[in-house]
Parts: structure tokens; sequence; C-alpha cells
């Protein structure tokens, strides 16, 4: 707690405070096992409660020793499900805890994390892969909430023209997720690549015109939903081995992209404006607790979504 009274005295011009970038919940360690054991006995209080929830035999159980599901999908799975709430509740905790330090030496000082797309379910590599960082759950302890957001609902974007569509559907459902919680939402990193070929994998040389249009309709496409959009990148980083090697604004000997004079542009339109949320368009309900378990349930969910997006533009 001193040393937050101390790092904050010493920095006048801090207006708020990111807690992480991109946390995630572990999965099995040594720490989780016990936690885990200990929730499961706070929550169930007996043995036989526990193997009722889970459809095993009570002699399948004992407090202390209940092993972490593996990491892979079970749909609809009780047991499952119980450990992706039980490391909701470990990133409440630590939240809740950095949360009342910072504001208890500073009271004013506005705190949020950048949240992980993966904190959201309605697009997943893997179950496991779920960050544990719930929005609705963490809204509660934050000023606002920042949602980080890459164009990755069908593996890497290449700029195919339904792979757009299914892109912008995407991050309609996470940004839908993050705002009206009662909290003001940011897209606090974003971008695509542009201007080049990158130096990995077999993806073509895309434009700086291409990069600048998908760009501007990440901003457009969310805007009254989210109220502010940090693009990543400032510069290309051609010795990056990710999309950093053409996300900036600037090339990287610091010309200005066709994607920094659109920036430019959003920016100058939105000064002083007051956004307001687009119109609600029917879509379907994520259901949280299936598409944390389930891969089959996102991918429903997904083409559901599209299908709603594709109508409602």
């Amino acid at each position: 707690l001193e040393a937050v009274r101390r790092a904050l005295s010493e920095s006048q011009g801090d207006f708020f405070i990111r807690l992480a970038n991109e946390p995630m919940v572990g999965w099995d360690t040594p720490p989780m096992r016990e936690k885990w054991n200990r929730w499961l006995e706070q929550k169930y209080r007996t043995t036989n409660a526990v193997a009722a929830a889970w459809g095993l035999t009570n002699g399948d159980v004992t407090f202390g020793s209940i092993p972490i599901p593996p990491q892979q999908d079970c749909a609809d799975c009780a047991r499952l499900l119980d450990f992706q709430n039980f490391r909701e509740s470990i990133a409440d905790e630590w939240t809740q805890r950095q949360v009342a330090a910072i504001k208890s030496v500073a009271p004013d000082t506005l705190v949020t994390i950048g949240l992980i797309q993966w904190s959201v379910p309605s697009v997943l590599p893997a179950s496991w892969v779920y960050s544990g960082f719930r929005p609705e759950r963490q809204a509660r302890y934050l000023d606002y909430l920042t949602i980080h957001f890459y164009p990755l609902a069908n593996g890497h974007y290449d700029y195919m023209d339904d792979d757009e569509a299914r892109n912008l559907a995407y991050l309609d459902s996470v940004i839908h997720q993050v705002a009206g919680l009662g909290k003001p939402a940011v897209i606090g990193e974003f971008g695509w690549y542009g201007g080049g070929k990158l130096t990995y994998g077999k993806h073509p040389f895309i434009t700086e015109e291409q990069q600048a249009q998908w760009c501007r309709k990440v901003v457009e496409s969310t805007a009254g939903l989210a109220c502010g959009w940090l693009n990543w990148g400032f510069y290309d980083q051609p010795e990056a081995n990710d999309v950093s090697q053409f996300t900036g604004l600037l090339t990287a000997d610091g010309k200005i992209k066709a994607w920094g004079r659109e920036f430019q542009k959003l920016a100058k339109h939105n000064e002083n404006r007051r956004l307001h949320s687009p119109r609600s368009a029917a879509r379907p309900v994520l259901d949280w607790n299936l598409c944390v378990t389930s891969a089959a349930e996102r991918i429903k969910f997904a083409e559901a979504n599209l299908k709603a997006w594709k109508a409602a533009h």
C-alpha cells in the first residue's frame, strides 16, 4: 500500500491506472489447485453435493485432492463450468484487492484493466483460453471498461470479403458485452496491418488504403457503444514478429499512412461531439455458460450472430 501511495504521489500527471494488460487467470498450478478445492468446499459444503452436481459417485470426490479439469472442451459440463466460474472469482478477488489499495490513497484516480478479447467467449481458440476476467463481474470494481480487439473471427484476417463481415459481427458481439454495464467502454487496443507484406506466414500484400478502410469501420461501427479508441502501433515496426510490422499510423520512417490520415479525420469529426448509441438491432443472446465450455456452442452462436448482423446491415 505504501508503494502505491508513493508511486501516485510521484506521478502527478497520471489521471488513470491500468491494472494489467490482457490478464488471464491461470489453469493448473499448485496455488490454483488449493484455491479450487477451497472454493468447491465453500460452494457445495459436502462431497455428496459435488458428486451429485457432477454426476459422479461420492467416492470419487475428496476435498483437498479434487483435480483441476483438463484443458479441453466439455459441452455444458458442470465440472468445467464450475472451474470457469472459479477462475472468474479469482479475477474478481485480484481486481477488488488492487482497486481497494489504489482508492484508499487516491480515491479520484480512475482505474481500468486492458481486457483481452478472450474475456468475451463469443469466439475463443479453445475453452481454456477464456481469460476469466468477465466484464459483467469486473465492472463493479472499475471506473471504466477497456477491451482489446483484433479481427480473429476466422483465423488471421487477410481482408477477404466474407471475413470482413464475420469480424465486424464478432466485434459487435464483443462490444455489446462490454458496453451497457453502467460504465464507459473504450476499445483500448485495436488495428490491423496494411502497407506491406508480412514476413511470417502466407499472407498477401495489403495496401494502406485497405488498412484504413478496416480500421475506420471498427471505429464507426462501435461509435456510441465505445467512447474512445486507441490504435495499436504509432509507427510500423518491421522488426516485430506479428502484425505490428504494419499496424502503425506512421511508417517506420515517420511518413503518415492512409490510416493515420483517416484517424485524424475521425478525431476531428468526434471532437467535442456527443456520441449516441446506435439503434438496437435483434441479435442472439450469448449463452455465457455454454460458450465457456463448448467450441460447438461458440460456432453456433457465431453463425447466428453473423446472420443477425448481416440482416441489420
